[in-house]
């Protein structure tokens, strides 16, 4: 076959792949040295400790609520994070909070990538302070769930969980959130999965954010905290991959920490 018949060819079948456009590079939200570009209602629980943010309860200083230090850079929306971490006390007992909106009394609601010392809520997906029927942990370690509009849940299994490395190893946290779709790893283990679809619950933005847990002495630490926005890739073939749903977040207008939000 001649040479531009070759090209015109491999031209046209190249046209029919869908091409992805890549957003942003990793960036790092945490600098080793300070807290700078992130703030919590009581500032008294964090600091910087062994190059990490570190919070921390004592019996001298008792955590009585749960606290949130939220990162100022905005609200996140289709995202990826990675971040490493550890943990000690109150069962290991943390969390990352993605896509959520801070009330009056500094409180997250919304979506928490959560952290305990082992079973179904490491590495599940929980609704923080949720108000829809059913469990808080929307999805456990191991499984892949989807919510449907009415809030039916169907759960199978993804056939691997993840475990926590005993302290005071780090352990690695990755997740991933494109349109109503979130995948959560830990230590390169991929844990677990959903898909929210429920009408009037779902978050497509939301503030980022650590919690320090209320209850027993205990000490988390995060650090290495990769972000990057996903929010520019598209697929030129059609308008969005096939994980994107493009339908609107109920709870999508600005909540940048320490502005309230009423429910």
């Amino acid at each position: 076959m001649p040479l531009p018949n070759i090209c015109f060819t491999a031209l046209c079948l190249t046209s029919l792949l869908p091409t992805l456009v890549v957003g942003e590079e990793f960036r790092s939200l945490f600098d080793g040295k300070t807290l700078s570009g992130w703030k919590a209602l009581d500032m008294s629980y964090w600091s910087v400790q062994d190059s990490a943010i570190t919070a921390e309860s004592t019996t001298d200083h008792p955590c009585t609520s749960n606290q949130f230090l939220v990162w100022q850079g905005g609200d996140v929306a289709d995202f990826e994070l990675k971040l490493q971490f550890r943990v000690r006390g109150n069962g290991c007992n943390s969390g990352v909070q993605f896509r959520s909106r801070m009330n009056d009394r500094g409180l997250a609601i919304g979506y928490q990538a959560d952290i305990y010392q082992s079973g179904g809520y490491l590495g599940g997906v929980c609704d923080e302070l949720h108000q829809r029927k059913g469990p808080e942990l929307l999805t456990a370690n191991g499984k892949r769930t989807v919510i449907d509009e009415a809030g039916k849940r169907v759960a199978t299994d993804l056939g691997q969980t993840a475990k926590m490395k005993p302290y005071p190893e780090w352990n690695e946290y990755h997740i991933t959130a494109r349109g109503q779709h979130m995948i959560l790893s830990i230590n390169g283990v991929r844990c677990s999965e959903l898909i929210d679809q429920e009408t009037g619950h779902f978050d497509l933005s939301g503030i980022l954010g650590l919690q320090l847990r209320s209850g027993s002495p205990m000490r988390v630490q995060f650090k290495e905290i990769q972000y990057r926005s996903l929010d520019q890739w598209r697929c030129l073939a059609d308008s969005y991959p096939p994980w994107h749903t493009g339908v609107q977040s109920p709870h999508s207008e600005p909540s940048l920490f320490p502005v309230p939000h009423h429910q």
